[in-house]
């Protein structure tokens, strides 16, 4: 799992936060002023950085800038004051990749932790052309899906369609979204079509336990 480095002067809130954190199954580490976690954030490589905005001797925005003069990939969530709309403004304009506002309720800061990673994660397979679903590897750039030496042909649409929801895991999307994304805003045919290649894709790569039927709404690739 990912290794998150916590940067919080009120011990109480940073004991708080890694205790969720490695209950979710992150490594952490935790820092309680500005120097010192930019000292541990250059001691190695981190997955993610939770960062304060108020910390004594540097302060969050300043750690911020620091860190983006020689780091733009990292991503890295402010934990803000709730009418700090400055700060929000400066820390996203620096390079922050999202914010929480204090008081946070947990489970909102552990979406955004998964969705920051999330996004990491997908920009440096498609950087590498390579995209995976259960255990296929599928290479945008020649379009080929297979697992070990098994290979599956796919048919152009097929293979677009199993990409738009690999780029959407986790999403409920509904058919004309999925039209729209796959077959064009000029679509003008049934959206049954969308079930058809579905059942097509289930069928050639055993997607059933994870591109699910949601009642009433669409389809969802399971994380």
């Amino acid at each position: 799992m990912a290794n998150i480095l916590i940067i919080e002067d009120e011990k109480k809130i940073a004991r708080v936060l890694q205790l969720e954190l490695e209950h979710e199954g992150y490594e952490t580490d935790a820092a309680f002023t500005g120097t010192s976690g930019l000292e541990k954030f250059k001691e190695q490589q981190w997955d993610l950085v939770l960062l304060d905005v108020m910390l004594p001797e540097l302060s969050g925005l300043e750690v911020l800038r620091r860190i983006r003069a020689t780091d733009n990939s990292t991503p890295v969530i402010l934990l803000t004051a709730r009418n700090s709309i400055p700060d929000k403004v400066s820390g996203l304009d620096l390079g922050a990749n999202d914010y929480v506002t204090k008081p946070f309720e947990i489970e909102e800061l552990l979406a955004r932790v998964r969705a920051s990673l999330r996004t990491v994660q997908t920009g440096t397979e498609k950087h590498a052309g390579l995209l995976t679903v259960k255990d296929w590897k599928v290479n945008e750039k020649t379009r080929e899906v297979s697992r070990g030496d098994e290979h599956v042909d796919l048919t152009p649409k097929e293979f677009d369609l199993l990409v738009y929801f690999i780029e959407n895991k986790g999403q409920a999307l509904n058919r004309e979204q999925i039209l729209n994304g796959v077959w064009g805003f000029d679509y003008y045919g049934d959206t049954n079509i969308v079930d058809v290649y579905v059942r097509h894709l289930r069928k050639k790569l055993d997607l059933s336990e994870v591109l699910v039927t949601l009642r009433g709404v669409g389809y969802r690739l399971k994380e």
